[in-house]
């Protein structure tokens, strides 16, 4: 098989609804950036923080007792997309302004601020949040 085509395949993993799922997560997608050749990429902290968001998100708000969420990862040499697939009803929505003293509804803002696109997209049961980000070197380019 040609190397080159190797970046086309996806990569994913299930988890449990347990707090735990969230490092592991984590940690999976630190994994696929280094199979990748993207683990000294200048984003792949604020990647790692939109799979934490995601992955938390779906722990709180989209899996219901007994069932899991699977995080697919797929990098094409461009773009790096993330996946968290989940079976809760409802599609979120960022919170336009939480008070400085409540302890969540950052998380969807976070991700606007540092991924190039997202979004939510229905499936049969559940939902997909998705999250995009441009790995192309003219990307990081800031034009003066």
């Amino acid at each position: 098989m040609n190397d080159g085509n190797e970046l086309l395949y996806p990569r994913e993993q299930f988890y449990a609804r347990e707090r735990r799922s969230v490092p592991a997560a984590r940690r999976f997608a630190a994994q696929s950036l280094r199979c990748w050749g993207l683990a000294d990429w200048a984003r792949a902290a604020d990647m790692s923080l939109c799979v934490s968001e995601l992955a938390t998100n779906a722990l709180l708000h989209g899996v219901p007792p007994g069932r899991g969420f699977l995080l697919r990862l797929r990098y094409d040499g461009e773009v790096l997309r993330m996946e968290v697939h989940d079976s809760g009803p409802g599609a979120p929505t960022p919170t336009e302004r939480p008070e400085d003293t409540d302890e969540g509804g950052r998380g969807l803002l976070l991700i606007g601020a540092l991924a190039d696109k997202w979004g939510v997209c229905e499936r049969e049961l559940g939902k997909v949040v998705w999250a995009e980000f441009v790995t192309d070197a003219l990307a990081d380019v800031q034009l003066v």
